[in-house]
């Protein structure tokens, strides 16, 4: 009987799970009330509007040069912003726009020792804190800690770095983009800033079974079940669709440096003269990796805990994927307590 049931409703989940797919260019994502600070280039940095700051010492978000940084703000509900609002911080946000072929010629220094720099600064300014807690996830991740590695003297008091990529010697990705037939050059010559579209494609086929059948069997069932799933998927849906351009420079040395030559990890990596050296990091640090993570895989982070300088390391391994650790629908029952707990115990003055 039940199953009669169930077959009874496929037509009705057939329409429904057709039009949840038509629909999500509908779904609201990054809707917390925000104010802008500063903006340089394509660079704006934004501040959560809150009745509630307690914790003197603000929080900069930093997210990755692919995809958009709302993924921080996903959806009423289900948004690390909104959730640290509510825990009483003062939330900061680098959104690095979309680039235009006018930004082609922007690399890693442009936006570490500049656009970062930055907004940091002006997010000190604009908070009348002379310290902050940077909060960088995947390359977003990486860059931060570039530039703790560069600045012996930075305000950043507290690291925290999100699926990390650090030592890519044994990624997937390496494999793909790291040997001689993968010409970097030729791509970023041809196309100036690489279409975000491409790079997606490319980071789905790592995993395509989970991203091109278990997704739609899961969607099919979502139709099924009821709304919440319906907007669940809308919302991650829209953020994963819209992927601006890799300035050409940027990609290009991000897969040269980063895949090709491995060159942070080893402490070969330089931006305008200066060697990044990951000894030099002393801000207190929480890394958190994910088991099932295949973008920024657990071993490809864990070297770092081994480099720094910093004496008071934190690393939180936990289960799950590079995007749903953080952003899916458990995180804020299991990985946003932990992080409240981490940077609540750092944040005072």
């Amino acid at each position: 009987m039940n199953a009669l049931r169930t077959l009874a409703r496929v037509p009705r989940a057939t329409i429904e799970f057709t039009n949840l797919l038509l629909t999500t260019a509908d779904a609201e994502i990054g809707v917390s009330p925000r104010d802008v600070v500063w903006t340089h280039r394509q660079t704006t940095l934004y501040r959560y509007r809150s009745e509630k700051r307690s914790h003197p010492i603000p929080i900069l978000l930093v997210f990755a040069l692919i995809n958009r940084p709302e993924i921080f703000d996903l959806r009423p509900g289900n948004s690390l912003v909104e959730y640290l609002l509510d825990q009483g911080y003062d939330v900061y946000m680098v959104d690095w726009g979309v680039p235009d072929e006018a930004d082609a010629d922007m690399g890693l220094a442009e936006f570490v020792c500049d656009e970062l720099h930055w907004a940091i600064r002006e997010t000190l300014r604009d908070a009348c804190q002379d310290e902050l807690s940077l909060v960088g996830w995947c390359i977003g991740g990486t860059l931060c800690a570039i530039h703790c590695a560069l600045h012996s003297d930075s305000p950043v008091r507290n690291a925290v770095l999100l699926t990390t990529p650090i030592d890519t010697s044994g990624s997937l990705y390496a494999r793909w983009v790291g040997n001689d037939e993968f010409d970097v050059d030729l791509i970023a010559d041809a196309y100036g800033s690489i279409p975000g579209a491409g790079i997606d494609w490319a980071n789905k086929l790592m995993k395509p079974v989970t991203n091109y059948v278990t997704t739609y069997r899961r969607l099919l069932q979502g139709a099924i079940d009821g709304r919440d799933q319906r907007v669940a998927y809308q919302s991650m849906a829209k953020w994963v669709a819209d992927n601006p351009p890799f300035p050409g420079q940027a990609y290009r040395e991000w897969i040269t440096w980063m895949y090709k030559e491995n060159r942070l990890v080893s402490g070969r990596l330089s931006l305008r003269g200066q060697r990044v050296d990951l000894r030099r990091i002393e801000q207190n640090l929480l890394v958190v990796t994910a088991g099932a993570d295949h973008i920024a895989p657990r071993e490809g982070t864990v070297p770092l805990l081994g480099l720094v300088a910093s004496e008071d390391v934190t690393h939180l391994a936990r289960p799950g994927g590079h995007i749903g650790l953080i952003a899916g629908g458990k995180a804020k029952l299991e990985i946003w307590p932990e992080l409240d707990q981490w940077l609540s115990e750092r944040s005072g003055l």
